[in-house]
């Protein structure tokens, strides 16, 4: 993908993805502890969940939680959020890669769940990470009880933008819409549900545990509409020109599967054009913010350039 430019910024992303990476590793190992031992379901959501990625999703929670408070004892709540957020992602990504969905048998670079262990384990790995995500949140707000309210909020959030509110509805238009011409409006919809819809509550969330304001959540709820309609234009486009040993995953099967996708509809070169413009008015989205919410703009910049 052609490299996209913004004006030097000092601020190092790189070492704040490592940072924050290892935070959320660190939580989500304990986490994991607190899974029955001796049992093939855990070694199978460990493998999942501990096979790296990003981390995107948490580190956003995070960002957004600093962008809106300087309050340090907010951000044991924000991590166990956040650690939730990887766990349904994880969920997201074991059932998206079994064969009665989009049968992928590489994910960042080693074999999927249900490769690695069989289907029908698979299936249960998935569905123990994202009821223990709820788990996480549920013994998160138990132990902050001075903001009740304010957790029953984020895990409605959650639970909207992980169901047919959001992550699984968009999931079926994608399954529905295979070998089908759609519109430029129904893929935006789409991927705002299937792609979408996670990132705005990790942004959200995070904001929402620091106290954040509900102007300046307005903001942020801009912001992540974009960059996660972002990210999915520019997986979009690696899946036709990327690298595979870079991604991790193979490339080319969104074609072999006749899916509905940016490239197909705009073709590569707007395709871009279109995620520049929403990295735009994700950027502008911030402009309220002071330097607190620097990791949220470069983390908008990393989503255009990124390579896997």
């Amino acid at each position: 993908m052609d490299s996209f430019s913004y004006e030097p910024h000092p601020f190092n992303l790189s070492e704040y993805l490592k940072c924050k990476k290892a935070y959320v590793e660190n939580g989500l190992s304990m986490v994991l502890k607190g899974f029955p031992q001796n049992s093939r379901i855990t070694d199978a959501a460990t493998y999942a969940l501990m096979s790296g990625g990003k981390r995107l999703r948490p580190i956003l929670c995070i960002a957004a939680a600093e962008a809106v408070s300087t309050d340090d004892s907010a951000m044991d709540g924000v991590l166990w959020a956040a650690c939730a957020l990887e766990m349904i992602h994880t969920y997201s990504l074991i059932h998206d890669d079994l064969p009665a969905m989009d049968n992928d048998e590489l994910r960042r670079g080693k074999p999927t769940c249900h490769v690695a262990f069989d289907e029908a384990t698979a299936i249960l790995a998935g569905d123990a990470l994202l009821t223990m995500a709820f788990e996480v949140l549920s013994a998160a707000a138990n132990k902050q009880r001075k903001n009740p309210v304010r957790w029953l909020r984020i895990m409605e959030l959650i639970a909207r933008a992980s169901g047919v509110h959001g992550m699984v509805e968009g999931q079926m238009r994608d399954i529905g819409s295979e070998g089908e011409s759609i519109s430029l409006e129904s893929l935006k919809k789409m991927h705002r549900l299937k792609t979408g819809a996670l990132i705005e509550a990790s942004v959200c969330s995070g904001a929402i545990i620091a106290g954040g304001k509900r102007s300046l959540l307005d903001h942020l709820r801009t912001y992540a509409i974009n960059i996660g309609l972002a990210f999915q234009v520019v997986d979009d486009i690696l899946n036709v020109e990327g690298d595979p040993v870079r991604l991790g995953k193979s490339v080319g099967t969104d074609k072999l599967r006749n899916k509905n996708t940016y490239p197909s509809l705009l073709g590569l070169s707007e395709s871009k054009i279109f995620a520049k413009k929403l990295v735009e008015i994700a950027l502008q989205a911030l402009d309220v913010f002071d330097n607190r919410s620097d990791p949220l703009r470069a983390i908008a910049r990393y989503v255009i350039d990124r390579k896997k």
